[in-house]
């Protein structure tokens, strides 16, 4: 079994976000780059495929050379080798293009990914990559058991979870439960050393339109200042949440 894993570079949590001066663009500067945290668990689950089914796992990321830290990381955690699209991402459809193209060239089984990245939240690029392949998608997954020529994927609906099957190749994008937390890969030494001599091959974009621009940036206002209100003078409380704040 071959599996393509699509990883993202996102801001870590705890980066400060700014924007250039005239706000056309995100400020890279001092950013800490990590894994989106929604691919890191179909990641996971894919090395674990790799263990019990002796699967074959690649990732790939478009955009670039800022991003092949993060894919040693992938690389760290598992996977056999990886595939980095030089070009830039610049929208949902450009980014879902390059994959597409090469899960076509790559014939594989099995395209997992996280069902969004957690900087834009679009949630747009896995169901592309399923419609550009004409495979079969299951979007949001918190399990996913493999069955020879076909897989089994469990997925939360309201009021309870639904599991469906679908014959490979598919497109499945993960979200937090398709392996539990305790299972996510912290990768060691020996992780980290092979990595660097895993191979990571670059591929020059297919061109692919770019149907959404960024115009501008603004950040979320700071915060007001808190304004306390002794417990036993509810009149004043009122008239704040009346006169000021308006919720009342």
């Amino acid at each position: 079994m071959k599996i393509l894993v699509c990883i993202s570079s996102v801001p870590d949590t705890t980066s400060k976000i700014n924007f250039t001066a005239d706000k056309s663009a995100f400020d890279k500067n001092g950013i800490q780059w990590v894994i989106n945290p929604l691919d890191e668990f179909s990641l996971t689950k894919a090395v674990k495929l790799q263990e019990s089914q002796g699967a074959t796992v690649t990732v790939v990321n478009v955009g670039d050379a800022l991003t092949e830290a993060v894919i040693r990381k992938a690389l760290a955690i598992g996977a056999n080798d990886a595939i980095r699209v030089n070009t830039e991402a610049k929208d949902s459809f450009s980014v879902a293009t390059e994959i597409a193209n090469i899960a076509k060239n790559g014939g594989y089984d099995l395209i997992l990914c996280g069902k969004e990245s957690i900087d834009y939240n679009g949630g747009a690029v896995p169901g592309m990559v399923a419609q550009l392949l004409d495979q079969p998608f299951v979007n949001a997954c918190v399990g996913l058991e493999v069955n020879g020529s076909e897989v089994n994927a469990v997925r939360e609906i309201e009021g309870g979870k639904e599991t469906i099957s679908v014959k490979l190749p598919a497109v499945i994008a993960g979200q937090k439960g398709m392996v539990d937390e305790k299972d996510l890969i912290i990768p060691n030494m020996r992780g980290i050393m092979s990595a660097r001599t895993k191979p990571l091959h670059i591929q020059e974009p297919v061109g692919s339109e770019v149907k959404v621009e960024g115009v501008s940036y603004d950040a979320v206002p700071a915060r007001a200042a808190v304004k306390m209100v002794a417990a036993d003078n509810i009149g004043e409380l009122v008239r704040l949440l009346h006169e000021e704040a308006k919720v009342i």
